[in-house]
């Protein structure tokens, strides 16, 4: 118990009116990938936006532990500072400043030392490099004019930037062609490079599941976890659907 790095107990949530999260429990220990599946609308994305602090949702019990220090008690800031990130299905347009410009500029906020902009450059070009992307991706502004897969791939840009402690991919392969999903699946595989870091994955697509060693699979039905497993369930989801899980809940 004291090696987790995020430990959610009991967690209900809702918007409005509308509980989404109904008791979740998970637990994700330093350098661990997790999976988290399920079918549309049973409070995948609730999720991340309640880690990261989302004011659309409101935590109505339970507990939320990251780094052993509570979660609901920081601003969104402070969550980022201290080390978690999340990756948005629909990213926004941030016109007038470079992608390269937004991040140092992030890095600056989490660090009492100023980043030096030629240091910083350098370390840009490498990691484009290791993504197999054009050098110029990082002077364009923050996703405007971006396709829906350069947006994912500027967010990968950003997840091996940043460094986080955990980072939360939400639909990250959604909709990609497949040099998008390979960018994707390189970028987390050199993002694995940092053994501690841990992975919150969640996904309807398996393809961007099959090089990376998961080490949990968690099934998402009705706003709590239907079901656990290791990454064998990946592969009885494919065969079977979630009808099964769902008809569990009835």
């Amino acid at each position: 118990m004291g090696n987790e790095l995020l430990a959610v107990r009991s967690l209900r949530a809702a918007a409005e009116d509308k509980e989404i999260l109904k008791g979740l429990d998970l637990t994700i220990a330093p350098g661990e990938i997790h999976v988290i599946m399920g079918p549309n609308g049973a409070g995948k994305s609730t999720l991340a936006a309640v880690l990261m602090g989302s004011p659309k949702y409101t935590v109505t019990d339970g507990t939320i532990l990251f780094r052993g220090k509570d979660l609901l008690e920081q601003p969104v800031s402070q969550r980022a500072k201290n080390g978690l990130f999340l990756s948005f299905q629909n990213p926004v347009e941030v016109p007038g400043i470079s992608m390269e410009n937004f991040i140092r500029s992030a890095l600056d906020q989490r660090s009492e030392d100023k980043v030096r902009p030629w240091v910083f450059h350098k370390e840009v070009q490498r990691v484009l490099k290791a993504l197999d992307m054009d050098e110029s991706y990082a002077e364009r502004d923050l996703n405007v004019g971006f396709s829906g897969g350069e947006k994912k791939k500027a967010e990968i840009l950003q997840l091996l930037l940043l460094k986080p402690t955990l980072a939360i991919l939400d639909e990250t392969d959604s909709g990609l062609d497949v040099d998008a999903v390979q960018t994707v699946s390189r970028g987390i595989e050199e993002f694995r490079k940092d053994k501690d870091a841990a992975l919150l994955i969640i996904t309807h697509n398996a393809a961007i599941l099959s090089a990376l060693h998961v080490d949990r699979v968690h099934v998402l039905v009705d706003g709590h976890i239907a079901a656990e497993g290791g990454p064998e369930l990946i592969g009885e989801i494919e065969r079977s659907g979630f009808a099964a899980y769902e008809g569990d809940q009835a």
